[in-house]
């Protein structure tokens, strides 16, 4: 009777020492994978407020006229609207359809 209290109470202090142990040790890497990400934030934002910083000062209008004034002013000339696209996907459809006709091109330059 005595030695199965002892057995069963060894048992469950083991099982809880070994889980304590398990939960520890996950709790450590999560915690470590949180303040990982937490630095991988605070460069991105670093990053971005440094490229805020420097749009805001590139495109003021002050710098704007600074750099049309060293440069020829006749030569500048605005981006045309077909020229400006809202996605990188649009730009990439419109390439391969120039290259495609350009092989066309080419095949029937090939042919005559």
């Amino acid at each position: 009777m005595f030695k199965t209290k002892l057995i069963i109470s060894i048992t469950i202090f083991i099982s809880f020492l070994v889980l304590t142990s398990a939960i520890k040790n996950e709790t450590r890497i999560i915690e470590k994978e949180i303040y990982n990400l937490n630095t991988k934030i605070k460069i991105q934002r670093n990053n971005l407020n440094e490229a805020q910083l420097d749009f805001h000062y590139l495109t003021s209008p002050a710098q704007i006229e600074k750099k049309l004034n060293l440069t020829d002013f006749n030569k500048y000339q605005p981006i045309k609207y077909s020229n400006i696209y809202f996605d990188i996907n649009d730009l990439i459809k419109i390439n391969n359809k120039i290259t495609d006709i350009k092989k066309i091109n080419e095949k029937k330059i090939q042919k005559k």
